[in-house]
């Protein structure tokens, strides 16, 4: 879901943003476009705020998904467009029942662009229900990605499903420690963490010791991201 950021957390991130860029290009895993954002931003100028922050990629996500389709067609080069499976907001609660989910999102697979299926979120449990399994079969047969929103034990439950399928955890779990990420890393290959949200991985603007480690070990299958 979109976050707001009051203006002198959005400055501050702007400035840090450019001053990093210049070192090092931004690729932010989980960014929206959301109706919300849609209202205070053209598409011009949320480029023009990525611009600010340093970013030059973003794996974009929104509901509903007519936004990530507007922000592609005016940076297709600069937007990596991902499916949510939401038709609006009331959906993110009960998606993994609503049979008419599956239909709406092959009908949305149907444009050719999208390179993966959430950000969605999902509940220890739900990985079960006859809609995920139907999703994880379109994510296999396209070769897409899923972005997922979920603690350790749905996204251990969504990976045992989809053995075959890259999955990008959304915020490490929001909650889970570097000793749970490691091992799921370890346990799964195809999967991927990204880190919006997550900061008590550097509390005080200092890494912690343990999440460093981890990054040292694992170079290559963290993201970062901002979920604004």
């Amino acid at each position: 879901m979109p976050h707001r950021l009051g203006p002198g957390l959005l400055a501050g991130l702007l400035v840090t943003g450019v001053a990093f860029a210049q070192e090092l290009p931004l690729f932010d895993a989980h960014l929206h476009y959301s109706d919300t954002a849609q209202q205070a931003h053209t598409a011009d100028e949320a480029l023009a705020l990525m611009d600010r922050a340093g970013v030059r990629r973003a794996l974009l996500s929104s509901t509903p998904n007519e936004g990530t389709v507007t922000l592609f067609e005016k940076a297709p080069g600069r937007i990596v467009p991902f499916l949510r499976p939401y038709r609006t907001r009331d959906d993110i609660a009960t998606w993994t029942q609503d049979a008419a989910i599956v239909r709406y999102v092959e009908q949305e697979l149907g444009r050719g662009i999208y390179r993966g299926i959430g950000e969605f979120h999902l509940r220890a449990g739900e990985a079960a229900s006859p809609v995920v399994r139907q999703i994880v079969t379109l994510a296999e047969r396209k070769n897409l990605i899923l972005h997922a929103h979920a603690d350790a034990q749905a996204v251990e439950e969504l990976l045992r499903l989809a053995a075959r399928v890259r999955i990008l955890w959304a915020h490490a779990g929001l909650s889970a420690g570097p000793k749970a990420v490691r091992g799921l890393l370890e346990s799964f290959p195809a999967l991927f963490v990204e880190l919006a949200l997550r900061s008590d991985i550097a509390p005080g603007g200092q890494l912690d010791p343990e999440w460093q480690a981890l990054f040292l070990r694992h170079p290559d299958r963290f993201l970062v991201g901002t979920d604004t």
